[in-house]
């Protein structure tokens, strides 16, 4: 098969659960924003950004090292069983310890009345850890169906638990608490949802963990540990770059504003960002795997390079089309949050930018240099950090979303000039710019229409997005075709 085509459809595939996962959690957002007040959110946005640093911290670049062994050793059972006991013993002794020092880690992040919040979080990311090595599995077979099913139950229950304690309880219940429902719970309910979810969701993979053949190779242990640590390093480092602002805002915002109320607008307006990020999270799943196992092929840089112009203009483009419909998007968000919708522009760049470093870091990964991704995400957690104390204390949430962009951009080229030197790929620089530069232009000429009547604003705007769409498909026409034919 065309490996294009292959990639688009494994892209396809994996994306029905992520897109629609992740679509439907976002429709929750106007549930949240419209139900809790911003500083009620900004509890949600908060918890979540320390978890995305233990849920990095517990799978230690065992995911990746999975896909990298198993394409390497003869025995893909022993990689699975290996990497699988790995997870399941750190996972364990996380969830003791946890536990056991929840109130103390309550009192430490200033959250002293809730410390079953970390409880349930503590559960949370244990649950998802020891389920990383089954979905990796299932992808590197390309078992995307189970893959698929799974992750919709999971979406599923969590967004009907949100509805049920969130809409329906309220309404059968009152005020009145009972052994169902209680009140004083409130954004606490999120969390509840979310663990259930993911228990259910363990459960349903233990098939994939008890019919494998159990083995630990110490040696192979070892190999795999030094390939997968400098990517943990990277995914810490890549962790403050995504979610460290969330954190930082509460210790260097000024004093005198609602702290929380301020985490909570950034954290629903960076949600707009969303549908940039469900994009990039659906091609990462289907691209992993596609570029290790394409990795020998006669073409393989030629394949490479196409693709990332590919994803460029479809990021172009979402970056348009949300902007230019910016009248209907902002409708997602709660009227309280609006204030923070021009961060909008500035985190979809951004994004646009952390996955064309994605797509770069195909380089130090084929050639077994992870060391020059824990090297570039480490300077991109610098700049993050630095730019953060900064300008947060100067322009608020404002600084925090350019201090994204700002990393974003800086570590992506970075990571193409190290590339040509030790996997040189000849992308073509020129129509990337073009394309980015285009959507630039027309969103910027939108601007010019701010005073038409809504209506007639988003008609115009969409006949621009239609000039950029026909532009993209009479330039590459002839070039797909001809990559077609190639492959």
């Amino acid at each position: 098969m065309n490996p294009l085509k292959k990639l688009l459809g494994q892209t396809a595939v994996y994306g029905l659960s992520t897109i629609v996962g992740r679509f439907l959690n976002y429709l929750l957002v106007p549930l949240y924003t419209y139900r809790f007040s911003t500083a009620e959110y900004g509890v949600v946005t908060e918890l979540f950004a320390y978890v995305t640093f233990l849920s990095v911290l517990l799978t230690y670049g065992m995911e990746t090292a999975f896909f990298r062994f198993s394409e390497k050793k003869v025995d893909k059972d022993a990689v699975y069983s290996i990497s699988l006991i790995s997870l399941t013993v750190s996972s364990i002794l996380f969830l003791v310890v946890g536990c056991f020092l929840s109130g103390k880690i309550a009192n430490l992040i200033e959250y002293y009345r809730h410390p079953e919040y970390v409880k349930w979080f503590v559960f949370i990311i244990t649950f998802d850890t020891l389920t990383a090595i089954p979905f990796a599995r299932l992808r590197q077979q390309n078992n995307a169906k189970r893959f698929v099913f799974i992750k919709l139950v999971n979406i599923g229950i969590n967004i009907g638990l949100n509805l049920f304690f969130i809409l329906v309880c309220p309404r059968l219940f009152g005020t009145e608490a009972n052994l169902i429902y209680s009140p004083s719970i409130g954004v606490g309910y999120i969390f509840i949802s979310l663990l259930i979810a993911s228990l259910i969701t363990a459960l349903m993979l233990i098939p994939n963990v008890i019919k494998i053949k159990w083995t630990f190779n110490m040696v192979l242990f070892r190999e795999m540990l030094v390939y997968a640590l400098p990517l943990l390093v990277a995914g810490l480092a890549g962790m403050v770059n995504e979610t460290f602002d969330r954190i930082l805002l509460k210790y260097f915002l000024p004093d005198g504003v609602n702290k929380l109320s301020q985490i909570g607008i950034y954290g629903a307006c960076y949600k707009i960002a969303v549908i940039m990020t469900i994009f990039i999270q659906t091609f990462r799943y289907a691209a992993e795997p596609f570029f290790f196992s394409h990795a020998k092929k006669d073409n393989a840089k030629s394949t490479y390079a196409n693709v990332m112009k590919y994803f460029v203009i479809v990021c172009s483009f979402i970056f348009l089309a949300t902007m230019l419909n910016m009248d209907i998007v902002k409708a997602f968000v709660g009227p309280a949050y609006r204030e923070g919708l021009h961060i909008a522009p500035i985190l979809l760049l951004a994004n646009l930018f952390l996955g064309v470093f994605m797509n770069l870091s195909i380089w130090y990964k084929l050639s077994g240099n992870t060391g020059y991704g824990a090297l570039l995400t480490i300077i991109g957690a610098i700049i993050t950090i630095v730019l953060n104390i900064w300008w947060i204390p100067i322009f608020g949430y404002t600084g925090a979303a350019w201090a994204t962009l700002v990393c974003y951009f800086l570590i992506t080229v970075l990571s193409y000039i190290i590339g040509q030197i030790k996997y040189p790929i000849e992308y073509d620089l020129k129509s990337m710019f073009l394309y980015l530069s285009l959507a630039l232009a027309l969103y910027f000429g939108s601007k010019l229409m701010k005073n038409e009547k809504e209506g007639f604003r988003l008609v115009l705007n969409n006949l621009l997005l239609i000039v950029f769409i026909v532009i993209a498909i009479v330039s590459e026409k002839n070039k797909i075709f001809k990559i077609s034919n190639e492959n």
